[in-house]
C-alpha cells in the first residue's frame, strides 16, 4: 500500500493541481437489505484525482472490506455504490459505528491530496489514522470537525506527521486532544522566548505541587509542551537554525535551573527557594554552545564552593557527600529517551565515568592544569564550557579557569589532535557507509578547524574566546585567521551538516542516527524530502543529495588537511 501511496502522490505533484481550502463533500448513506450479508454504501462527491482509490483505501485503513462496487461518472459527479464487510466481517449497523466511519473515511481521502507536503507520505498516511482514532473517541463539536477539515490543518498535519516517528510517539500521540488547539497557539508567540519569559511560565506550576514527584511530573510535563512547540514552529516555518538552536538552549537553561533549586529542596527541606544555591551547572558540548539540534543530548557539570572551613560538627567529606547526593538527586528530575532530546550526560568531567558527579572548584582548578589530570582532548572539550545555572560566583570562578586553562601560553598539541581524529575516521565510521559527523570531511573537520584555531590564537586573541561556533567563526574571521571568504564557507559547511544531522535524527529522535541510508533506498528519498528537496522525480532528488554531500565532504577534508598538515 505503501508504494501505491507513493506513486500517487509522485502523480499528484506532477499534476500541479492544488487542494481547494475545504474538503469536498463526500455524501454517504449506509442501508442494510435484509437477505445480504454487507452493508450497501452510496457514495456522491465531486469528482477529484484518485478520489476512489483514495476512498477505498481510507475504508481499508478502517478495516472494512469491500466485496464488490458499482462506479458511476458524469458531469464532474461520482456516484459509487460499494458493498462492504465491517472489521468483524459483518454489517456496518449501529449509528454511533456509521457516522464515526463517515468521517474518518472521508478525512482520510482528503488527507492522501495533502500527502504531497509529507516527507515521507506512508508515514503520515499511518500517523494520521493513528490520530483519528484518537480523536475519533472524543467528545468532537461540528466546529472541531470544521477545523480539522481545513486545507491548512491538514497541509500542516501532514508535514508533522510525515517527518517523525519520535514526534508522533513521544509528543504528538500523548498530547492528541490539544493538537489541534495547539496549531492554532504556536504562531502566537516567537520561536525564541526569553529565559526570563520561560521561567515566569514554569514557576507558578511548580509552585503549586504539594510533592517532589508532582514537582517532576509538572515539570517534565511542561518541558515536552514547550518541546512540542519549538518543534512544530521550525518544522512548519522552517525557521533558521541559530533560531532554533536558541529557543531548545534557552529552553534547556530553565528546565536545569529549576531541577537544581527543586532536587535540593528534595533532599533538604530546608532549603530556600529564593536563596542562591551553593552549587553550580555548567553545559558542554552543544548546550555549552548554545547549539541544541534534534535528539542533542545534555552535556552538564556540577561544581561547587567547598568552605574555608567545614560547619560546626561536619567534615569536609560529609560536605562532599552532600553535594553528589544533590547531583544524583538531579539526574533523577529530568525524563528523556536514552539518546534521546534532554538525555543528561556527565561524562565530561574529571575523570570521566569514574569520578564523582559534583566536584569543588578546587579539584576542577587542580584537574584543568597543565600538570592536571587533563587529557589533550579534555581540554579541547572544555573549551565549550558555559555556565548554566545555580551559584554565579561559582560560574564566574569555574569560566575565567576555563579561559585560563584553554588559552593558557602553552602550546597546543596539535599533532596528537589530528592523530586522534584518524582514529576517530577508523575507528568509528563503518566500511561503506557515509557518516557525517565522523566521517573524513563531515561536521567534525568542520568544527575541529574553529576549536583548534581558537586553542592556538586564543591566548593573543581574547575576542575568538567564545563556546559558540557561529560567534567563533566571525571573530576569527575578523581578527584576520580567516579570509572573509573563508569564514563565510567554513559557516555554510556548519550550518549545512547541523541541518542535515537534524535531518537524520528527527525520525527517531536518537542521537546516534549520524549515517547516509543507503544510495536510491526509501530512507534516502524521504531524508532528501525532509531537507526541502521536494522535486517531481523522487529518486533524482536523493541522488542530487547524495552527490551534494559527498561533494562537499571531499572538499572539506582536503582544507582541513592543507590548514593542519600531519608531521
Amino acid at each position: 500500500r505503501r508504494q501505491v501511496n507513493r506513486r500517487l502522490i509522485e502523480n499528484l505533484e506532477n499534476m500541479r493541481q492544488k487542494p481547494t481550502e475545504m474538503v469536498h463533500p463526500v455524501h454517504i448513506t449506509f442501508s442494510n437489505p435484509r437477505g445480504s450479508h454487507e452493508t450497501i454504501l452510496d457514495i456522491s462527491s465531486t469528482d477529484t484525482p484518485a478520489f476512489l482509490y483514495t476512498f477505498a483505501n481510507a475504508l481499508a485503513m478502517r478495516g472494512i472490506y469491500i466485496v464488490k462496487a458499482k462506479i458511476e461518472v458524469a458531469n464532474h459527479r461520482v456516484r459509487n455504490r460499494l458493498y462492504v464487510r465491517g472489521r468483524q466481517g459483518g454489517k456496518i449497523q449501529g449509528k454511533a459505528e456509521q457516522q464515526e466511519l463517515r468521517t474518518a473515511a472521508t478525512l482520510l481521502k482528503e488527507f492522501t491530496h495533502y500527502l504531497r507536503w509529507a516527507p515521507d507520505p506512508g508515514k503520515a498516511l499511518d500517523h494520521f489514522d493513528q490520530f483519528l482514532d484518537l480523536w475519533l473517541e472524543q467528545a468532537n463539536t461540528p466546529s472541531h470537525l470544521t477545523k480539522l477539515s481545513q486545507a491548512s490543518t491538514l497541509e500542516r498535519l501532514a508535514q508533522l506527521f510525515g517527518s517523525s516517528d519520535y514526534l508522533w510517539e513521544d509528543l504528538l500521540r500523548r498530547q492528541h486532544d490539544n493538537l489541534l488547539p495547539m496549531m492554532n497557539q504556536y504562531q502566537k508567540g516567537p520561536l525564541i522566548r526569553s529565559k526570563s519569559v520561560l521561567s515566569k511560565a514554569i514557576e507558578p506550576l511548580l509552585l503549586k505541587a504539594k510533592t517532589p514527584v508532582d514537582k517532576k511530573q509538572r515539570l517534565n510535563q511542561w518541558k515536552d509542551e514547550e518541546l512540542f512547540r519549538i518543534d512544530m514552529r521550525h518544522l512548519l516555518e522552517n525557521s533558521p537554525l541559530p533560531d532554533f538552536s536558541m529557543a531548545l538552549t534557552n529552553l534547556a537553561d530553565v528546565i536545569l535551573n529549576q531541577a537544581l533549586l527543586h532536587s535540593q529542596q528534595a533532599i533538604n527541606p530546608k532549603a530556600s527557594l529564593t536563596t542562591p544555591p551553593s552549587m553550580a551547572i555548567f553545559g558542554l558540548g552543544k548546550l555549552g554552545g548554545g547549539e541544541l539540534g534534534y535528539a542533542s543530548d545534555i552535556e552538564i557539570l556540577f561544581v561547587y564552593q567547598m568552605p574555608g572551613k567545614p560547619s560546626r560538627g561536619q567534615t569536609t567529606q560529609e560536605f562532599s557527600d552532600y553535594f553528589e547526593r544533590w547531583a544524583q538527586e538531579f539526574l533523577q528530575w529530568i525524563e528523556a529517551k536514552q539518546e534521546g532530546i534532554f538525555h543528561l550526560d556527565t561524562r565530561l568531567r574529571p575523570h570521566g565515568e569514574k569520578g564523582l558527579l559534583a566536584n569543588s572548584l578546587h579539584e576542577i582548578q587542580r584537574y584543568y592544569a597543565p600538570q592536571g589530570g587533563a587529557a589533550p582532548f579534555e581540554r579541547q572539550a572544555f573549551l565549550k564550557l558555559r555556565f548554566l545555572a545555580g551559584n554565579r560566583a561559582v560560574g564566574k570562578a569555574v569560566e575565567q579557569h576555563r579561559d585560563q586553562f584553554v588559552y593558557a601560553p602553552d602550546p597546543w598539541d596539535l599533532q596528537t589532535a589530528l592523530h586522534l581524529r584518524e582514529r576517530q575516521i577508523k575507528e568509528l565510521v563503518q566500511p561503506g557507509t557515509t557518516h557525517v559527523k565522523y566521517g573524513a570531511g563531515g561536521l567534525l573537520d568542520v568544527e575541529y578547524t574553529v576549536q583548534y584555531l581558537q586553542l592556538m590564537h586564543g591566548h593573543d586573541h581574547p575576542s575568538i574566546r567564545t563556546p559558540n561556533t557561529i560567534e567563533a567563526i566571525d571573530h576569527l574571521s575578523g581578527e584576520g585567521l580567516f579570509t572573509l571568504e573563508d569564514g563565510a564557507q567554513l559557516k555554510d559547511d556548519y550550518l549545512y551538516f547541523r541541518q542535515l544531522i537534524d535531518g537524520l535524527r528527527i525520525v527517531r529522535g536518537h542521537a546516534q542516527d549520524l549515517v547516509l541510508p543507503p544510495s536510491g533506498s526509501d530512507e534516502m528519498v524521504f531524508l532528501a524530502r525532509r531537507l526541502g528537496m521536494l522535486t517531481t522525480n523522487w529518486l533524482q532528488g536523493a541522488d542530487d543529495l547524495e552527490h551534494a554531500i559527498h561533494t562537499r565532504m571531499t572538499k572539506i577534508r582536503k582544507q582541513f588537511l592543507q590548514r593542519f598538515p600531519k608531521q
